[in-house]
């Protein structure tokens, strides 16, 4: 069987008004999250839309630079 990789950033927003979630497994490809709390969420989104995917989480700062990488392992098991 051979699983897929859902890749996510977490990029802050141009307006300093929370950060935009890119990704091209989300439906409309990018999702904005505020404050507070905008990181913690955007990663559990992207965690709970991969959950039957292995997913790469890639946080970055204001400048563009990768600050945290979160793995999330797929919640789905073949019987």
């Amino acid at each position: 069987m051979t699983t897929s990789q859902h890749v996510s950033e977490a990029r802050p927003r141009s307006d300093n008004r929370g950060v935009d979630l890119i990704s091209d497994a989300l439906p409309f490809g990018r999702l904005w999250h505020g404050e507070p709390d905008a990181i913690r969420n955007a990663i559990g989104y992207a965690k709970f839309y991969s959950r039957s995917h292995d997913a790469v989480i890639r946080v970055f700062d204001e400048t563009g630079n990768l600050i945290e990488t979160h793995e999330h392992a797929s919640d789905f098991r073949e019987w």
